[in-house]
């Protein structure tokens, strides 16, 4: 990931803007030397492990490796997901940067690991969206893939969406597609309906992919019957208000993706700490 340094040092900048950690110097002797772990307290997909060490590098500097998971390891509660030995006030310098980074993003895997499971099988992909926090958005979607999942566009300027404005603002759907079309020719598209009506209108433009925003089952399955008889090619993708447990209704409709919006916005972080 191009930003995981600079990341980082923000980060610790944080925890550093005010001076060093003046409750380790004052507890710690400096020449303390231990062997540390980074333990999860509860299952779960690991993620970050790259970030940790990038915190570790910046802080400690020279550091020996004993043990690691890699990211996308499923891990039980007790297990060690990284264990170090390096001196005690770098280590506590570190702790919490790195701890922030791990829990968060292994929290992200985690939650997306949930998805996948549940839509096993059925040929559904589980994907994220661009609602990711400022700063964090290639770290969030690489957890995402980490936990299973695959990632939507990265960015405005990677990939077309057409949503409710963007065809408000065309006059209609087909004309924001058209226009779309004439303005970047090479990028991939995807185009947001609202009923079966607009899908049919989109279908007649052979789009590639149509996001179902706020489709009922019922109606998703209805979509996927529509595209196999006049766009066999288009894919179907679900989006909406879509939660844990009826994602497998949705995916066995047929739709290609499941859009959930939550994986970034809203996982839990999974519980770690680092125990000496």
């Amino acid at each position: 990931m191009t930003n995981d340094l600079e990341v980082v040092r923000t980060a610790l900048a944080e925890d550093l803007r005010y001076g060093p950690d003046a409750t380790t110097a004052a507890t710690v002797p400096a020449d303390a030397v231990a062997e540390a772990g980074f333990n999860t307290r509860k299952a779960g997909v690991v993620a970050g492990l790259p970030l940790v060490k990038l915190v570790l590098d910046e802080v400690v500097g020279e550091y020996e490796v004993l043990a690691e998971r890699a990211d996308g390891d499923r891990i039980a509660p007790g297990d060690c997901v990284l264990r170090v030995k390096a001196p005690v006030r770098d280590l506590l310098t570190a702790e919490r940067t790195a701890l922030n980074l791990l829990c968060h993003l292994s929290g992200i895997a985690t939650a997306t690991s949930q998805w996948v499971d549940a839509v096993a099988g059925t040929g559904c992909r589980v994907r994220d969206s661009r609602k990711t926090l400022p700063g964090l958005r290639e770290q969030q979607k690489y957890a995402v893939r980490c936990g299973g999942g695959v990632n939507h566009r990265m960015g405005l300027g990677d990939a077309i969406l057409i949503k409710d404005n963007h065809v408000v603002a065309a006059g209609g759907a087909v004309n924001a597609v058209r226009a779309c079309r004439a303005h970047s020719p090479g990028l991939p598209m995807e185009v947001e309906v609202t009923s079966l009506d607009e899908l049919g209108e989109v279908l007649a433009e052979q789009v590639s992919l149509v996001l179902l925003d706020n489709f009922t089952p019922q109606q998703c399955a209805e979509a996927v019957a529509e595209v196999e008889k006049t766009s066999p090619a288009t894919k179907l993708e679900a989006s909406g208000g879509l939660t844990l447990d009826d994602a497998r209704t949705y995916a066995a409709t047929g739709v290609h993706y499941l859009a959930v919006g939550a994986l970034t916005h809203s996982s839990p972080s999974l519980d770690l700490g680092l125990d000496m």
